[in-house]
């Protein structure tokens, strides 16, 4: 095999050769967008690494999370801290915290980034706007992922098969219940996010399939993770029907269900929900919770990464294009 030269890399970098020696030996006078095209170039051919620490952030991976406040998107945050910390010096992780409840202002960032991206990562609410503009981003010829939630599904995604995870909350509480009568009930984020549509819609999917008489599924009761509106809305629920025997959240706010479970006396509820902490472990151990399905977010990380990572030619690594795997954990696996 032929040896690659610095002239290769130019031509492959579409510049020339003095511009590919002063960016990868960090001499200066190179645009950033070039020193990016030269670097991407070299790692693709093989020639040979720029010294360590001549440029820092030569590609800039920006990724835009919600909410750091919780539990989850606090677990996926250090997980992309972390990889960070073990990635070439050239490559940059930007982690960028967008409001979620301003959809104006969360697509005007991801038009109008603050700062040069080489790649986007992103959790966009299925919001038209915050949709067109990821859409636009990557008409733009950046590689674009979305993560955890999938509202342009015709771009990259790694996440969890979130209708798969809403059957499996299903099959738990009608196979397990095989004997009980009464009502299942399900409390959700919102319409804002593509996943939550899925879990929900996958759990009544499920239950529509495999219809039992013994058992009827009410309504799905929006709370947008708020801790009052969580009890309001369950409290009003359970003053409707006397019989819930289960209830699923597709969404975060275990906190408050586990509250209103307690005040209401009502721990024989076959409650399935979403994400390993050390609130739901807690809940599992006493009895309150019955499953809880994990999205194993360091995992989606990781692959986000290398998907992204592989999109601009920087590793040559099979990315697995299944679903993550989602855990289930019971008090009896923890």
């Amino acid at each position: 095999m032929a040896k690659i030269t610095l002239k290769d890399v130019a031509a492959a970098a579409g510049v020339g050769a003095a511009t590919v020696e002063r960016a990868l030996n960090g001499r200066g006078n190179v645009l950033p967008e070039t020193a990016e095209k030269i670097f991407i170039a070299a790692r693709r051919l093989g020639y040979r690494a720029p010294r360590a620490g001549t440029r820092h952030g030569l590609v800039r991976i920006e990724i835009v999370l919600l909410r750091p406040e919780t539990y989850f998107y606090s677990r996926l945050n250090r997980a992309f801290e972390r990889i960070a910390a073990l990635l070439d010096k050239d490559i940059l992780i930007q982690r960028t915290f967008v409001r979620e409840d301003d959809p104006a202002d969360f697509s005007r960032h991801i038009a109008n980034p603050q700062a040069r991206r080489s790649a986007l990562i992103v959790v966009a609410p299925d919001h038209p706007d915050v949709v067109g503009s990821v859409r636009r981003a990557a008409g733009g010829g950046i590689p674009v992922v979305q993560i955890m939630t999938r509202p342009a599904p015709e771009l990259a995604y790694v996440g969890i098969d979130n209708e798969a995870a809403g059957r499996t909350a299903a099959f738990y509480m009608t196979r397990m219940q095989a004997g009980v009568s009464g009502t299942f009930v399900a409390l959700c984020h919102s319409g804002a996010y593509e996943n939550h549509k899925a879990r929900i819609r996958g759990f009544s999917d499920h239950l529509l399939a495999h219809a039992n008489p013994s058992h009827r599924f009410a309504e799905v009761m929006f709370d947008e993770d708020d801790e009052m509106k969580t009890m309001e809305l369950l409290t009003s629920a359970f003053a409707r029907y006397s019989d819930i025997a289960g209830l699923y959240s597709a969404g975060g706010d275990n906190a408050a269900i586990a509250t209103v479970l307690r005040r209401h006396r009502m721990p024989s509820v076959f409650w399935v929900g979403h994400e390993l902490s050390d609130a739901t472990r807690g809940y599992l151990k006493q009895g309150l919770m019955t499953i809880v399905l994990d999205q194993a977010p360091e995992i989606q990380a990781r692959r986000a990464i290398d998907m992204t990572l592989k999109r601009l030619g920087l590793i040559d690594t099979d990315i697995d294009p299944e679903p993550v795997r989602f855990l289930t954990v019971t008090a009896e696996n923890l």
